[in-house]
């Protein structure tokens, strides 16, 4: 029988959602390196993390087979490559193109169960998949006119979409031996660990930053990561299929308005053509 929730999962899917949707805009308002940001956002998820996780024991529901353990090490490392293309992705093209072609993930992730899995896709799925990739063209060719880099950046995002499809199918059988807080520190400290080696092997300074950096990473930490993925994690235990669907939509939608208020950044009208269209697979594959 499923435990009850204490707070309310629709609320928590709204903060999680709301949460979420910052991410793009706290990375955007940063000077820093996109490895340094993504260094310090896991990192300081993880050291926020690790007191409840110690005080709740959870140290002990990791005793596993070192294969399970080595699966959630590998979740950890593909958390930290969806990071890394998915920042760097905003610093070349526009936030609207980089978080709905990231938020393309379930159509991988139905490819992916597909051919890697055995999993049927249903017709409503495959619809679904069709036009968000024609969606997703429709972006990148929109960006292509505003120059290369533009499409670099249309690239990391779904790059950046592969990886949270593999992150989410890897480590699907593991989060339903561990709780939440069991499956979600590890992974994040492994995600941490790699991206700050990633950039003392690249060169890039992980110090010193001044106090407004150091303001925004905590920010990144706190909201998107502690408010938005993790509670957003917890709210999806209970929530029905469809629900879960429509909440994908909400951080592209989200995310587009924030950067309009905040960024004065407006889309294209083709990608603004291309979002829909993908956004609209993208529901139709998640639902079906």
């Amino acid at each position: 029988m499923r435990e009850e929730p204490r707070f309310s999962p629709y609320l928590g899917i709204l903060v999680g959602v709301f949460s979420v949707s910052t991410a793009s805009i706290l990375i955007r308002l940063s000077s820093a390196p996109s490895l340094a940001i993504a260094s310090y956002r896991l990192l300081f998820a993880t050291l926020i993390l690790l007191p409840p996780f110690l005080l709740r024991r959870s140290l002990r529901e990791l005793r596993l087979p070192p294969r399970d353990l080595l699966r959630l090490v590998g979740v950890g490392v593909v958390l930290a490559a969806h990071f890394a293309s998915w920042i760097t992705s905003l610093s070349f093209t526009s936030v609207a193109s980089s978080v709905i072609l990231v938020n393309a993930a379930p159509i991988f992730v139905a490819l992916l169960s597909h051919l890697c899995l055995g999993e049927r896709v249903t017709g409503r799925g495959w619809l679904g998949t069709i036009i968000a990739f024609i969606g997703s063209a429709i972006i990148s060719l929109g960006d292509l006119g505003l120059g290369e880099n533009n499409l670099l950046g249309d690239l990391l995002a779904l790059v950046g979409a592969v990886m949270l499809a593999l992150y989410l199918l890897a480590g699907r059988r593991i989060r339903q031996e561990l709780g939440l807080l069991a499956y979600v520190t590890p992974v994040y400290a492994v995600s941490a660990l790699t991206l700050l080696l990633s950039s003392l092997s690249a060169g890039v300074p992980l110090a010193p930053y001044p106090p407004r950096e150091l303001l925004l990473f905590l920010a990144l930490a706190i909201v998107p990561m502690i408010f938005g993925h993790t509670v957003y994690n917890w709210a999806l235990r209970y929530v029905e299929a469809p629900i879960i669907a429509v909440s994908l939509l909400g951080e592209p939608l989200g995310a587009i308005l924030l950067a309009a208020l905040i960024l004065g950044e407006i889309p294209h009208p083709i990608v603004a053509l291309g979002g829909c269209l993908t956004l609209l697979g993208i529901y139709l594959t998640a639902s079906s």
